[in-house]
């Protein structure tokens, strides 16, 4: 006897997306695009924090030290070493998501770097001439973060907002006692790359 197999009904189709949902959802998708390739995205929050490690023991160093030459040494080498981390992890973090160094973004980030940090190693040159370090941290802290927020504004949402905090701190370091200066440096160079970089690190990538 033959069994009877009861009657499959299809399942009913979805209704179809709305036309202005999908035309919302194909625009959020464009601006993500074009978000992307205009912002260059291999900044390294874990190089930052190895410069934001390196710049504390530089404080450390540097503290007991007059606004001498021994000083002036210490910091200069902390900025070649910083800069050698920096380029390394950039360059390695860019190889690994296939993103071009000196090509769109990454070329108009460096282009807007470059002229603040140029400033400043003339104005070190002018104050160190003129028996002036005692300003030499602010304008450290004032150049840099403007070269932050200058660069940043062609990479991640989060290094304009660095460089702003850099030069609050510069601006706080350049009308507050002398004796606060590596003070200052420590909590800039130091607390805010590790702070930053690890919040880089977390939310882009590495």
């Amino acid at each position: 006897m033959a069994v009877i197999q009861p009657l499959r009904r299809d399942p009913e189709p979805l209704p179809p997306t709305p036309l202005h949902l999908r035309a919302v959802d194909d625009l959020r998708f464009i601006r993500a695009t074009m978000e992307r390739a205009a912002s260059f995205t291999a900044i390294s929050g874990r190089g930052l924090f190895a410069i934001g490690i390196t710049a504390l023991v530089a404080a450390a160093l540097a503290a007991g030290l007059d606004r001498s030459t021994g000083w002036l040494v210490i910091w200069l080498g902390e900025a070649a070493l910083a800069f050698g981390i920096a380029a390394a992890t950039v360059a390695f973090k860019a190889r690994a998501a296939g993103v071009p160094l000196l090509a769109g973004p990454g070329r108009r980030l460096a282009l807007s770097f470059a002229p603040p940090m140029l400033v400043g190693g003339v104005l070190t040159v002018a104050l160190v001439r003129a028996d002036q370090l005692a300003l030499v941290p602010g304008v450290w802290l004032l150049v840099y973060g403007t070269a932050v927020v200058t660069g940043g504004a062609f990479s991640v949402r989060t290094l304009p907002v660095m460089g702003s905090t850099f030069i609050v701190l510069g601006g706080l370091a350049a009308f507050t006692p002398v004796e606060w200066a590596d003070a200052w440096l420590a909590l800039g160079f130091g607390g805010l790359h590790l702070g930053f970089g690890a919040w880089i690190a977390r939310k882009h990538g590495g």
